[in-house]
């Protein structure tokens, strides 16, 4: 199987456990992974017969901005379920980090993976 990637996808929402953290918005980045079959999409060269990553990318920033999880491993666990419900995909590997959550490291995050 092939596989369509995203990589640093950027959105500001409210997350976090802490009463501060509920009274700001926080950056989270994103890096996907889903598989596919894109052997259809190359021989027609349509975007039709293609995962249109410009649409997942919109729908993925739509509820992150909308959102307001308490646990990091929530919102990844929805931005999951939105791509396998809204898109022929099989398999999807998520990670998602909150690259300010701590002061001494470049960021902190979870990494899932989830299948049809």
């Amino acid at each position: 199987m092939d596989k369509i990637f995203i990589r640093d996808l950027t959105a500001e929402t409210t997350i976090g456990i802490f009463n501060w953290e509920r009274d700001i918005r926080q950056k989270v980045i994103i890096d996907l992974e889903m598989e596919v079959d894109a052997s259809i999409a190359a021989s027609t060269d349509s975007i039709s017969d293609a995962l249109d990553y410009s649409q997942i990318s919109q729908e993925l920033l739509t509820h992150i901005e909308t959102s307001a999880c308490f646990l990091i491993e929530t919102l990844a666990e929805e931005l999951a379920g939105i791509i396998l419900e809204k898109f022929k995909v099989a398999w999807v590997r998520l990670r998602l980090t909150k690259p300010e959550a701590l002061t001494k490291a470049s960021g902190v995050g979870v990494l899932i993976e989830r299948s049809r």
